[in-house]
């Protein structure tokens, strides 16, 4: 009929339309059938999963910290936190109500800290409390159908039996902070996430690879409230794997607990620091500051107020005054001066000076720290009396590079590569130094300065203590080693660390041994400036120091440094080894507005080596102490005048 060719090619082509359309919408829905199941069907089928099976982590159990002789200086204990996940949080007003009457936290607080981890995903659980008391861990199990969403976790923070004793060498732990987390996520080699504890400061931190392990977890059956049930419905989902934890691997320290301790109290009441070196091979026997702080605190979560008690301290218990803070050797490093000199063939043994308690240089007066003077001196009694005007007099002729060499290389003026972080280099000058710093030249005056440790000179206890470590050595410097072994909970020996050899000074055996002598008769003559703190029978060797806080004038000078007031008060300095014949321990002592290095320092550093040579080397104390010769005759050459 006519019209209709034209009436069924116009139907066609609305069919084809039709027909266009429905496939089209046909492969929109298959396409999306196929990213929702396909590509993406593990990420919701595990979506899925949460409704039933909760995710639990298992932190990993962090390994122990043990002192040289096995005893644990760092253990775990078991803590209890509360959780919120807010997934399963059906009434959160009504349940944040009643938690917070529980664990005795304003709702206020408990909803700040859900809205801060509010970016997280709703199942991550959120902590509300830390270190949880037993009657509030009882109410939550007990009222746990009321209070949906909430649980109790297990959790395995660090105990530290000795409290404060070696906390900044130990150091602590803590949750990783948001800021840390995007550095850390594969740092070492391991995944960090939020949640994780890690070491922040001291052996905790320098070792946490070590010490941390690998956290595992688990997939527990949930009810519609995220409470636990019992099933096995996890075991018939054959795609669900649980993962176990991987216990950290133990620290054994060169650290030894009895003369931690020993140090720890003979710094009762001070605000300072002491460092003992085994003088063989470098290793830390002992390393305190004080104050110190409780790193317990940090692991179980910081109160307010003790947050706030350590941050306004202005003695700074934070800081490890061992090696973060530097001060001037003060006549401690006239030994070093001593050195240069004999090297440099300024002086010898038989050089004299009369030294008449000042010396004019130019316009300006240099005291001796004794008003009336020492008479005649030489080398030995510089050191034994600590004479100021016999090392201002070796300056006039020592140039302040020359004694930086010196200095340099007995570890002065650079870090010594322990293995803790925020070590400080202290301050070696020189003429290039100062006119870099200053635009200014060098003058002869800062040189005399120098040479009795003060001015510009800066150092840390730990370098003070490993110069003397190197005069007992014979000129072995060894880089400060503060672990042994990293081992594993059968035994296993995973790392081993030797002593490092850094540097070997060349020094004429002569040169030390008249050094050696001097420093024997600073503490066991009479006249010595550490004489009443010698020890029984162990025949120590060392040399007090005043550290300057400020500079004072003449009358200033000479007045009662006890009377003065106490943040102007002089820092008191000791170092020393023992026993003289075969050194087998070296200690530095710094004590803060301690005013003299005989009265406050030297007590110190006496108890540390009785305690080490009674407890190691009990044959090498001198029971019956007589009047022997222990010195070589030294050959005597021409007699220099200065």
């Amino acid at each position: 009929m006519f019209g209709e060719d034209s009436l069924v090619k116009q139907h066609k082509e609305r069919a084809d339309y039709v027909f266009y359309i429905i496939i089209f919408s046909f492969s929109i829905i298959i396409s999306r059938l196929w990213f929702l199941q396909i590509f993406r069907g593990d990420e919701f089928y595990q979506y899925s999963l949460e409704n039933i099976l909760r995710k639990e982590v298992i932190r990993s159990s962090r390994g122990l910290i043990f002192d040289r002789n096995n005893k644990v200086l760092v253990r775990n204990l078991t803590r209890f936190d509360v959780i919120i996940i807010p997934q399963y949080l059906k009434d959160k007003k009504k349940t944040i109500s009643r938690l917070s009457k529980i664990i005795n936290i304003s709702k206020k607080d408990i909803y700040k800290t859900l809205k801060k981890y509010r970016s997280l995903a709703s199942f991550r659980p959120v902590v509300l409390k830390k270190n949880l008391t037993r009657k509030e861990v009882a109410i939550i199990e007990t009222e746990n159908f009321k209070l949906p969403g909430v649980s109790i976790r297990p959790f395995k923070s660090r105990h530290y039996p000795k409290v404060e004793i070696g906390a900044h060498l130990l150091g602590y732990i803590s949750e990783i902070s948001r800021e840390q987390l995007p550095k850390y996520q594969k740092r070492d080699g391991t995944t960090y996430s939020q949640g994780d504890m890690i070491g922040q400061s001291g052996v905790e931190k320098s070792f946490d690879k070590y010490l941390r392990g690998e956290s595992g977890y688990e997939y527990v059956q949930v009810d519609a409230f995220g409470r636990k049930k019992r099933g096995g419905l996890q075991k018939i989902l054959g795609r669900i794997d649980d993962k176990e934890q991987t216990p950290g691997y133990h620290v054994r320290l060169t650290l030894d607990e009895k003369l931690q301790e020993v140090a720890y109290k003979a710094l009762e009441g001070k605000v300072g620091a002491a460092v003992a070196l085994n003088v063989e091979n470098g290793e830390i026997l002992a390393m305190v500051s004080r104050p110190s702080f409780d790193p317990k605190q940090f692991s179980i979560g910081l109160t307010k107020d003790y947050w706030r008690s350590l941050i306004e301290n202005e003695n700074n218990p934070l800081r490890n005054k061992a090696i973060q803070e530097h001060y001037a050797p003060g006549s401690t490093f006239k030994t070093i001066t001593a050195i240069a000199a004999l090297e440099e063939g300024l002086i010898d043994e038989n050089t004299t000076i009369n030294c008449k308690g000042s010396f004019r240089l130019g316009r300006r007066v240099y005291h001796c720290w004794k008003r009336g003077g020492h008479g005649k001196v030489n080398v030995y009694k510089s050191i034994k009396e600590s004479c100021d005007v016999f090392y201002y007099k070796i300056a006039m002729n020592l140039d302040i590079d020359v004694l930086g060499h010196y200095a340099n290389l007995f570890g002065f003026g650079y870090k010594s590569g322990i293995d803790l972080r925020r070590e400080t280099s202290g301050l070696i000058p020189s003429k290039a130094w100062k006119k870099k710093k200053t635009g200014q030249p060098w003058i002869k005056g800062e040189t005399l300065s120098c040479a009795i440790g003060q001015s510009f000179i800066l150092s840390t206890p730990l370098q003070l203590a490993r110069a003397y470590m190197a005069i007992a050595n014979k000129g072995k410097i060894y880089k400060p080693q503060i672990v042994r072994d990293i081992f594993t909970n059968n035994g296993n020996i995973i790392k081993h660390f030797k002593p490092k050899l850094t540097n070997e000074i060349e020094i004429s055996e002569k040169t030390l041994a008249i050094v050696k002598e001097s420093l024997y008769k600073a503490v066991n003559e009479r006249g010595g400036t550490a004489f009443w703190h010698k020890g029984k029978g162990i025949t120590m060797s060392g040399k007090t120091g005043t550290s300057q806080v400020i500079s004072f004038s003449k009358d200033q000078i000479y007045s009662k440094c006890e009377k003065k007031e106490f943040k102007f008060r002089h820092h008191g300095v000791f170092a020393a080894y023992a026993p003289f014949k075969n050194p087998k321990i070296a200690v530095a002592v710094i004590v803060e507005h301690g005013c003299h290095g005989s009265s406050a320092a030297s007590p110190v550093a006496e108890k540390i080596i009785s305690k080490y040579m009674n407890d190691y080397y009990p044959e090498l104390i001198i029971k019956k102490v007589k009047k022997v010769k222990i010195f070589k005759k030294i050959e005597k050459v021409k007699k220099v005048k200065m």
